[in-house]
């Protein structure tokens, strides 16, 4: 096998060419570029919370005069942000216990939240700064939640992850 240089891997074209210098894959299309209808939801969905958070910039800086009430405002719409963020997975929790399958979770970036929250909250309570110390719980909660969920369905079929090869 082939070591991924970063070098090869920037440079490598995409589409149908993708592959063309390989013999045993031949020319094939690249997989995420084949599924066009599911694209319309994410990017309206994408567009969306890039409206609120132009209007939340908008409303910061034109209908709130003062500085300190500007902070106070910008420090709870950044928390409701964060909050969101973090409970967002609990749709896909509600699958891995209807499935009784962790395929659909990532163990690393279970790992990453857990200590980037963890991290968060102890500045945060440091400093004494709810703002940062507050919407950072439910990081550490979901994630210790993942955490049970890889534990309990740790089934051998659920750990068919690809190894790293080099």
């Amino acid at each position: 096998m082939r070591a991924l240089h970063p070098h090869h891997v920037l440079h490598r074209p995409l589409g149908p060419q993708a592959h063309a210098d390989d013999p045993e894959r031949g020319q094939c299309p690249v997989p995420a570029l084949s599924h066009h209808g599911h694209q319309r939801p994410m990017l309206l969905q994408t567009a969306t919370l890039l409206g609120v958070l132009v209007l939340g910039f908008g409303y910061f800086w034109l209908l709130v005069p003062s500085p300190e009430a500007r902070l106070q405002q910008l420090g709870l719409f950044c928390s409701t942000f964060t909050i969101s963020m973090y409970l967002s997975p609990l749709a896909d929790l509600a699958k891995v216990i209807q499935t009784k399958s962790t395929q659909r979770l990532s163990f690393s970036l279970t790992i990453a939240t857990l200590l980037t929250s963890a991290s968060w909250t102890l500045y945060g309570f440091q400093l004494r700064d709810p703002y940062i110390m507050v919407p950072n719980v439910p990081g550490i909660l979901t994630s210790f939640i993942r955490l049970w969920l890889f534990w309990k369905y740790s089934q051998g079929q659920d750990r068919n992850y690809p190894l790293l090869q080099t």
